[in-house]
């Protein structure tokens, strides 16, 4: 190196750098902030990572600890303790103080309500005690309290949907033999309110059907339950006991009071009345119209098939029992109730509106479905006096056959809607097609009578008796059952 070169590099590095004198410095204290800071980071992120391990912990802690549960254990405290979470919100069906518009827990009464349903179930159980179903909670206090039941009832299968004690007695007792028992010799038997053993295996607590009849009502439809998914299963389970049912009773068969589902055409309220034309059944005799009656029990899951939420692969239990979280579990809500009371969890999971707005859209659907439902129940009442009438009038049983049968249908449409929980929500537009249909065959035979009286020469209105109250419907009923029945025609 030359010494002109060295030279040159002594000088440049003589010169200030102006960029170096105008970078700030770090004060004194940065060093720490930074260590401080880095520590926080450090403490946070392992947290996270605890609180992960964790979660995934609880979500795994069920399997370690279960106790064995006896494979008939119908007491449901015992599962509970394996699975306190679902056991705790089942205890919440203890609650009988919510209400919405048209359901909720408490047992309204819809005698007091409906007058007109007094006449419609005149000379019938349903006619003196029909009170809205409480919780699961209480399925076998209700069912022992009912004025329903007389002291000379013998149908032990009304016990069915009531008790997990209910499959041990079947195994025991056998299916057939069951049914045919007496109601009141299983009393003592029969203490454990609806729950987990009625829905779920014990050993994998995987969903399973537990009465016989859902299975039977699928194979005379020609159809494999046991290939059902596991998102139907979470609505077969409740489809066990949320039907349309009767009970069979065949001498050549050795059936009596045999828990059957009118399934055998279809589940449709056409397939099914036509069904229990066939086989000749009714429920009870109407003392007023002196019409063979089905009495609907509650075909709540034949309505939701019909529904968009079905249609659209929705579970029962997805609306009526949601998931609920806490910590790292994930559970189904065991609180059976309606959606309207926890919306939140129900509703909002797919509709993306207020509260406000999910209850008003559904209780203005149920409204409308409630006001054509009375507007039927007028039709079918002034029926039945007008059928009255024209025995009065001297009328055949002949000549009041057909009347008598679309009555008949017309008070089975009705009653398909008007026991369904949910006051039409399920299917509305199914339930209004019902209805429509059962307004027309009710206008449709009183029409028939009309005519029948005119040839008679009657040309005087009926004079249908005061049925606005409860009690005065009462009256005119028993009036009819113990044979003295008021004149219609005057």
């Amino acid at each position: 190196m030359t010494s002109e070169n060295h030279s040159n590099r002594e000088n440049k590095s003589a010169y200030p750098n102006p960029q170096a004198e105008s970078r700030p410095s770090l004060p004194s204290w940065a060093g720490m902030a930074i260590v401080f800071l880095t520590a926080a980071v450090i403490v946070l992120l392992g947290l996270l990572a605890t609180s992960i391990m964790e979660r995934r912990w609880e979500s795994q802690r069920p399997a370690l600890v279960l106790k064995p549960i006896d494979q008939w254990e119908s007491d449901n405290a015992k599962w509970g303790e394996n699975y306190p979470r679902e056991y705790e919100s089942y205890l919440k069906g203890e609650i009988t103080d919510t209400e919405t518009k048209f359901g909720g827990a408490y047992p309204r009464d819809y005698l007091d309500a409906d007058p007109y349903q007094v006449i419609l179930f005149a000379g019938y159980g349903f006619g003196k005690d029909y009170l809205q179903g409480r919780s699961h909670f209480y399925a076998v206090e209700d069912i022992n309290k009912t004025k329903r039941i007389k002291p000379d009832f013998y149908a032990a299968t009304c016990w069915t949907c009531k008790s997990p004690d209910v499959p041990r007695l079947m195994n025991t007792m056998g299916v057939k033999e069951f049914y045919a028992s007496n109601w009141h010799d299983l009393k003592n038997e029969i203490t454990h309110p609806i729950g987990c053993q009625d829905c779920h295996e014990p050993q994998t607590m995987n969903l399973r059907i537990s009465r016989p009849a859902l299975k039977e009502a699928f194979a005379a439809m020609g159809k494999d339950i046991e290939k059902a998914t596991h998102q139907e299963m979470r609505s077969l389970v409740c489809a066990q006991c949320h039907v349309e049912y009767y009970f069979e009773t065949n001498e050549k068969t050795s059936l009596k009071n045999y828990l059957t589902f009118p399934w055998g055409k279809g589940t449709t309220v056409e397939q099914m009345i036509e069904y229990y034309d066939e086989t000749n059944f009714s429920d009870f005799l109407h003392p007023i119209s002196k019409t063979p009656i089905v009495k609907a029990q509650h075909p709540d899951y034949e309505m939701f098939m019909t529904g968009v939420h079905a249609y659209r692969d929705v579970s029962c239990s997805d609306c009526h029992m949601p998931y609920k979280t806490e910590g790292g579990l994930k559970f189904t809500d065991h609180h059976v109730q309606s959606p309207l009371l926890n919306i939140s969890n129900s509703c909002a999971i797919c509709h993306r509106w207020s509260e406000e707005e999910v209850r008003s859209r559904v209780e203005t659907i149920q409204t409308k479905n409630f006001e054509a439902k009375m507007k039927v129940e007028k039709a079918l009442v002034e029926a039945h006096f007008d059928v009255a009438a024209a025995a009065e009038a001297g009328a055949t049983d002949a000549e009041l056959a057909e009347p008598r049968k679309l009555l008949r249908h017309a008070q089975f449409r009705w009653d398909y809607v008007s026991a369904n929980n949910g006051m039409g929500f399920h299917s509305p537009q199914e339930s209004m097609r019902v209805l429509a249909d059962s307004v027309n065959q009710a206008q449709q035979a009183r029409l028939m009578i009309a005519r029948l009286l005119a040839t008679r020469s009657v040309k005087a209105l009926p004079q249908y008796p005061d049925v606005s109250t409860r009690e005065k419907a009462w009256n005119v009923a028993k009036g009819y059952v113990d044979g003295n029945g008021v004149k219609i025609l005057k």
